[in-house]
Parts: C-alpha cells; sequence; structure tokens
C-alpha cells in the first residue's frame, strides 16, 4: 500500500465524527450498550453480517430496527418459522398470464438491512437460502442472477435457552457471519434509566434516519484504505494458527476468518481518528469475530470452556507486536 493510498486527516476526522453520530443515534433506542452498538455498527461498515445471540428482552431486535432506523435506505424483517420455506426469503418466479412471461418477485433479502428475527428456528433448507446472499450479494433463482442492494447487512438473532423446536446453525453458515456478540442485560444505571423514561423513551421506528446508503458506501469504500502493517498481519496469522493447534479446539479459525477480522479492524481504526490499525483494535475484535467460527473438543465443552475464553486465552499468551503499525 503505498502512503498516497492513505486516508487523509480530513477524511479520518468525517469518518470518525460520523461513526460516532451513527452510534449516538442508535443509543438512543438502546440504552447503555454502547459497546455492542459499535460492534454493530463497526460489522456494517465493514460490509458484515451480525448474529446476535441472547436472552429474550435484552433489546436484540431493537439494536436491529435501531441500525435500519438510522440508515436512509430499506429494511425488512422475517419472522424465522419452522414452516418458513426458501423462497419466502429469496423471492419466486410466477408466470404472469396477461404478459406470457415468467416475472421475478423479489422476496425481503433485497434490500440494505434484513432482520433474521431467531434465525435458527427454521430449517436447514430455508437457513441455507441465506448462504449466497450473505457471500456474494445476489440470489440466484432459477438460473437468474439477481443482485441485491449495497449496503447489505443480515442481522440475525437467536435465543439460547429456547432449544425446543430449534435447527443448529451449521459452521458453514455461522462462518458467513463476521461477528457474533451478545447484549446482556443492561447495569443497574441503565435500567433505571430505561424504567424511568418508558413514556419518552425513543424507539426505532422514531429515529431520525442520519446517512444515506451513498454515503455508508462511501465511508466502506474509505474503511478499505486504511493501512495494515506487515507486523499486524503477523499476528493475526499467528492468532488463526493457534486456535487450529488448541487442544481444546476441534476445529480452529480459517483464512476468511482472518480476512474478516482484517476487514473489521480497518473500520475500527477509522472509527478511532487513525489511518492505520494497532494490535489493540485485532485484541478488542478477536472474540467477536473469530470465537464463532470455532468448534471445542465435545469434552471440553461439557466441562464448560467456551470458544471466548479460549481467544482470550491465546490473546494473553501471544506477545503483540510493538507498534510499528502507522506504515
Amino acid at each position: 500500500m503505498t502512503a498516497t493510498s492513505h486516508l487523509t486527516p480530513d477524511q479520518t476526522q468525517w469518518f470518525a465524527t460520523t461513526f460516532g453520530q451513527l452510534v449516538g443515534n442508535v443509543e438512543q433506542a438502546v440504552v447503555g450498550k454502547t459497546h455492542q452498538v459499535q460492534l454493530a455498527m463497526a460489522c456494517l461498515l465493514a460490509e458484515g453480517h451480525l448474529l446476535l445471540e441472547d436472552f429474550p428482552g435484552t433489546g436484540k431486535t431493537s439494536l436491529a430496527r435501531a441500525m435500519a432506523q438510522t440508515l436512509k435506505g430499506d429494511q425488512s424483517r422475517i419472522q424465522f418459522t419452522p414452516d418458513l420455506l426458501p423462497s419466502d426469503v429469496t423471492g419466486v418466479t410466477i408466470f404472469d398470464q396477461r404478459t406470457e412471461k415468467f416475472e421475478f418477485h423479489p422476496g425481503p433479502v433485497f434490500t440494505n438491512i434484513l432482520l433474521a428475527d431467531e434465525i435458527n428456528r427454521a430449517s436447514p433448507k430455508t437457513q441455507s437460502a441465506l448462504l449466497e446472499v450473505m457471500e456474494e450479494g445476489q440470489v440466484t433463482v432459477d438460473g437468474i442472477t439477481h443482485r441485491v442492494g449495497r449496503p447489505f447487512m443480515v442481522i440475525a438473532t437467536m435465543n439460547p435457552i429456547e432449544q425446543a423446536g430449534t435447527y443448529r446453525l451449521p459452521e458453514a453458515q455461522l462462518d458467513r457471519f463476521l461477528m457474533k456478540t451478545t447484549l446482556g442485560y443492561p447495569d443497574h444505571a441503565s435500567t433505571l434509566k430505561i424504567l424511568a423514561a418508558t413514556a419518552t423513551k425513543a424507539s426505532a421506528s422514531e429515529l431520525e434516519p442520519l446517512i444515506t446508503t451513498e454515503a455508508v458506501a462511501s465511508m466502506i469504500d474509505l474503511a478499505a484504505r486504511v493501512h495494515v502493517d506487515d507486523v499486524v498481519l503477523e499476528y493475526v496469522t499467528t492468532l488463526l494458527a493457534e486456535t487450529r493447534s488448541a487442544p481444546e479446539v476441534q476445529l480452529g479459525c480459517s483464512v476468511r476468518a482472518g480476512l474478516a477480522l482484517i476487514r473489521v479492524a480497518k473500520v475500527w481504526a477509522a472509527a478511532s481518528g487513525r489511518h492505520y490499525v494497532l494490535p489493540d483494535d485485532i485484541k478488542v475484535l478477536a472474540s467477536p469475530a473469530l470465537a464463532h467460527r470455532m468448534v471445542l473438543d465435545p469434552e471440553e465443552e461439557f466441562r464448560g470452556l467456551t470458544t471466548e475464553a479460549v481467544v482470550q486465552r491465546l490473546l494473553d499468551t501471544i506477545p503483540a507486536p510493538q507498534e510499528r503499525a502507522a506504515g
């Protein structure tokens, strides 16, 4: 990467300021979850998809709706159920008797932000209908390819405690999600604030859109120009290799996982007002970007070990490179 391709100070400042305004707007509807909102916004600007796994009533759907409302674009929602068909997601080709031609009727995936609510309640066949569009930004129906818009982001939710009537997401589909995170219950002060403001608290449907899809596309392109030094790439490569050789892990992280981590680290750096990635950016994002892609040894999982704990152990034991990151 040449020096001329770096972000200018004005571009970096605009990116960081705009990012903060977007996060602040979403926080009107999702109180006390600044870090999680920042992760979700970074995921959007890295052209990734977000998986939210948490207990009922923690604001998963509110976050997705607030993200969509903040964007001056299209949004849609699919309530995943066992009887949902793939064509209910992607769309269907119907024969029009008046024109005597087949016409494609787009499904809800043709949008900017798609809320896939309780995604693990649909059958594996219906879940797989999302794989192509999440990876390639397009849908193929009856041999004809249809592009979706830009930006395009899937925010999927799962409830970890109701397993009856659900289908486990296969590793191939989990790998399509750039990040997975949880919201958790708000702390004491945030809960008080939410309860006290029940009459006036902004709902996601009342949020004022702040940014156009064109401006989001510009932010995506700017973030792609953030510099990543060789020492940071070496650090990520080592981290990926250690996930594959860790004794507790049955399936480690692929190169695609590393690419995802680098993409979102670029956004995180720009949102912090920098034109280069630091090792600390990798440390912050490693768990949400890598942990859901790993499969633990069943015995270790039975003992209560989590992939998040494995990632944290690796971060604690692998020496971080010195900050030779500005390039």
